[in-house]
């Protein structure tokens, strides 16, 4: 059975032409959506993939009718063919149930993987830049400068209570103590580390205690891949920094990170940590977001 698709972008434009076609081309059942291509959520579209089983086609008018872009239509062709479904597109004379037509898709396919590869590495040609000139990612801070200040002072008043100043200044708790504590953290005396001659040149190891929020997602809706990949990231990359799970529901981790220098911790969350799990994630057909503070000083953040 050929079942069909259409789509436009604007309830101005009609769907006369895109359908005519499709019933010319013997489609037994048409779906349709108004929707821009951009958007993930078509109902139109999963309801014709639903209704498509093995031995069926879907039928489109013409290629980016389908596809939010040459990766999401490599995949949701791809999706098809392991169902045993064909695809054909009539503008572009694409048909994946003949030999031609599954050459021509797997030019598609090839091209779709060269962009993937060089959106990885303006990503990390980015990051490294950034690093160079000093710049840090991550969520920006809880509260701007004079509002710490002010939490500080306020702080000094015995008569008022947390919940009085976060609601003074507009924070939270949780940003009210990060400020806080971190401030009582530097006016404590540095500890001081005793070192013989011999050991006089050489680095001391430093633990960092970072606290990381990492978030996995599909490419598109036709992916289902995002749990297996926590599952790897977790397992070959975080477990390395002895991995504490704060909530396995809001995806928080903190991690112990050993270090020598402040240019080698940046190298580790940045190279080992941050860069192996968007490559985990890309080779899934996923994407990740993660922001990583540092538990002792939380102005400090990836």
């Amino acid at each position: 059975m050929f079942v069909g698709y259409a789509r436009v972008s604007t309830t101005n434009q009609n769907l006369y032409l895109q359908q005519d076609a499709l019933v010319a081309a013997q489609c037994e059942r048409i779906f349709t959506d108004t929707a821009n291509g951009a958007k993930a959520q078509r109902p139109g579209l999963a309801e014709a993939l639903q209704c498509c089983r093995s031995g069926d086609t879907l039928v489109v008018w013409k290629l980016d009718r389908l596809g939010r872009s040459l990766p999401h239509l490599v995949e949701t062709v791809r999706d098809l063919v392991t169902r045993g479904i064909g695809f054909k597109s009539l503008q572009e004379n694409i048909d994946t149930t003949t030999s031609g037509g599954k050459l021509i898709f797997h030019i598609f396919a090839s091209l779709a993987e060269f962009e993937r590869d060089i959106i990885r590495e303006r990503t990390h040609a980015g990051l490294s830049s950034a690093r160079a000139r000093g710049r840090k990612g991550g969520r920006p801070k809880g509260v701007d400068e004079k509002k710490r200040k002010a939490a500080l002072a306020l702080k000094k008043d015995p008569e008022r209570s947390v919940k009085e100043i976060c609601d003074i200044l507009g924070i939270s708790r949780n940003t009210y103590y990060k400020y806080t504590q971190s401030e009582d953290k530097l006016a404590e005396e540095p500890q001081k580390i005793q070192k013989s001659e011999d050991s006089a040149n050489t680095p001391v190891t430093r633990i960092m205690k970072v606290e990381v929020c990492l978030q996995v997602e599909n490419n598109s809706k036709f992916v289902r891949g995002k749990s297996k990949v926590r599952n790897d990231i977790e397992q070959l990359i975080l477990s390395q920094f002895a991995m504490e799970k704060l909530d396995k529901h809001n995806c928080r981790y903190i991690l112990s990170i050993p270090y020598t220098s402040d240019e080698e911790l940046n190298r580790i969350i940045y190279d080992e940590i941050l860069a192996e799990a968007e490559h985990t994630a890309d080779m899934r057909k996923c994407f990740i977001e993660a922001d990583i503070v540092s538990m002792d000083d939380p102005d400090r953040s990836w």
